[in-house]
């Protein structure tokens, strides 16, 4: 691209942008203007689908993790679709069979849900523990019968559980383990990447995560069966691309359509390069924030934070916050009230799942157990976003003055 015509493109950046209402927006937009110009040399390429850069994002991403292969897919939830599936699919040796049980958090997403239940998988839930929003180590020993077959474990707002404990629970049961690592990306518990302890690992790409490609997600693995596998089933059951190829028209399995954009890979992979950057920066601001909060003495009355688990080198891109019980009937006033302040709230994930209407529509939880832990984020937890850039002392004492209002509410 031409000089004159990146100059061009700056002008029009800069023209374009616009002021958000929000005056602390759960993410604001983190596309650079460089991460732009590299989406729209692709375009000029006219290498819409997947191509060289997805190849290379792939390649580098695996190395970061540390992981023997990465695929690029066009959603977190979908990574999740195709690690799970891949569990059941005929070319895996020891595949999952249709009845067998997967264990899942309360506290999860949907698309951590639902591939497990369109794989034919019988899905059982597990409290959390509220002191780190994860999967409960307690609960989880409790849910494991002979049915057990698999966990998807939910890494929460750049938290986990004690993967050494999770791991053992794994190994002696003999469970395939799923690491949904779509809030976690650089997170390292005992120096190794979460997403990278189980037999796959999804990530996400989505605007408000620890970076972004607009959409996207990637998925890991260290088994080269896994990976043959999950490769056909990204792109229609094909083998195209993988070494044994003899032709481009070969299909070994079936398949979806998962395949990422080349622009989006352009940018992601981008973003990509200052996940480091953006990591530290962003636990510089939660520090900022905490220790500015944390100086009033009617804060610790009204709310309190959640810490990393020991031993874990966290990645944030939120910070979740609980209202104390004596105040959580006001949750919802008190989030309204700082939403039409300028200060954007969201759930901590989904709240408790089990309260969600699709899970009263699927029958799956008949004998309405009560899920405490998850329960009690759903009614005192919320979060915030943590921003890529050096927070201000103006954003600050917004922060302070409209959070520490809850009481007048």
């Amino acid at each position: 691209m031409k000089k004159s015509d990146k100059k061009f493109i700056n002008k029009l950046i800069k023209k374009d942008k616009k002021n958000s209402k929000n005056i602390y927006p759960l993410s604001p937009n983190s596309f650079s203007n460089e991460d732009i110009i590299k989406g729209i040399e692709v375009l000029l390429t006219k290498k819409i689908t997947m191509s060289e850069i997805t190849k290379k994002f792939e390649k580098e991403f695996a190395k970061f993790i540390g992981s023997k292969y990465a695929l690029m897919v066009n959603s977190g939830s979908s990574a999740n679709l195709l690690a799970t599936f891949a569990l059941i699919n005929p070319l895996k040796k020891n595949k999952l069979k249709k009845g067998d049980e997967c264990l899942i958090p309360s506290l999860c997403w949907s698309t951590s849900l639902w591939p497990i239940i369109q794989a034919g998988l019988i899905p059982k839930f597990v409290d959390i523990d509220p002191e780190t929003l994860n999967i409960s180590i307690k609960d989880l020993k409790k849910k494991i019968s002979q049915k057990t077959k698999a966990i998807m474990s939910v890494h929460v707002l750049g938290n986990c559980t004690n993967m050494n404990e999770l791991m053992k629970i794994v190994k002696k049961n003999k469970l395939y383990l799923i690491e949904d690592t779509c809030e976690s990306l650089g997170s390292k518990f005992n120096k190794k990447y979460l997403g990278n302890f189980g037999n796959f690992g999804t990530f996400s790409f989505y605007y408000s995560h620890q970076i972004t490609a607009g959409e996207g997600g990637m998925l890991i693995c260290n088994d080269k069966n896994d990976y043959e596998i999950i490769h056909s089933l990204r792109a229609h059951g094909w083998d195209r691309g993988l070494k044994n190829n003899k032709n481009n028209f070969n299909f070994i399995n079936s398949g979806f359509n998962l395949r990422p954009l080349e622009i989006s890979a352009a940018i992601g992979f981008n973003q990509f390069k200052k996940l480091n950057k953006f990591k530290r920066i962003r636990s510089n601001n939660r520090i900022k924030i905490i220790n500015k909060l944390k100086n009033s003495k009617q804060w610790r009355k009204q709310f309190s934070f959640i810490n990393p688990i020991k031993n874990l080198n966290p990645s944030w891109f939120g910070l979740p916050i609980l209202i104390n019980n004596r105040l959580k009937k006001k949750k919802n006033k008190f989030l309204n009230f700082l939403n039409k302040n300028g200060i954007e709230t969201r759930p901590i994930i989904s709240g408790n799942f089990l309260n969600q209407p699709s899970i009263k529509l699927y029958k799956l939880n008949k004998n309405k157990k009560l899920f405490k832990g998850s329960q009690d984020i759903e009614e005192r937890g919320f979060f915030i976003g943590i921003h890529v850039n050096p927070i201000s002392n103006k954003k600050l004492n917004l922060l302070e003055n409209k959070l520490l209002k809850i009481s007048e509410i």
